[in-house]
C-alpha cells in the first residue's frame, strides 16, 4: 500500500487570524490525513474556528510518495 508524505501548510493570512503552522505527516490519503489532523488535540482551538479550511489545506499540500513502508501519523508540527 503506497504512502505520502504531507507537508501541510495551514496558514490563516491575517486580519483575519492568528492561527495557523506547517504540519509534516504520513497517510495513504486526503482522508486520512485529515483523520490524524482532526484526531489530533493540539489542533481543536484551531479546528473550532477554521477546520473548514483544514481539508482544502490537505489537497494542495506537497505530497511526496515513499518508497518504503512506514505507519501513518503526524512527524513534526509548528502550530501559533
Amino acid at each position: 500500500m503506497k504512502k505520502y508524505l504531507y507537508v501541510v501548510d495551514y496558514w490563516v493570512p491575517f486580519p483575519s487570524s492568528e492561527y495557523g503552522g506547517l504540519i509534516t505527516l504520513i497517510a495513504e490519503n486526503d482522508a486520512e490525513a485529515l483523520e490524524l489532523l482532526s484526531d489530533e488535540e493540539s489542533f481543536h482551538v484551531w479546528q473550532k474556528n477554521y477546520g473548514h479550511l483544514i481539508m482544502e489545506k490537505i489537497i494542495t499540500a506537497t505530497k511526496l510518495e515513499l518508497s518504503n513502508e512506514y505507519e501513518s501519523g503526524i512527524i513534526e508540527a509548528f502550530c501559533t
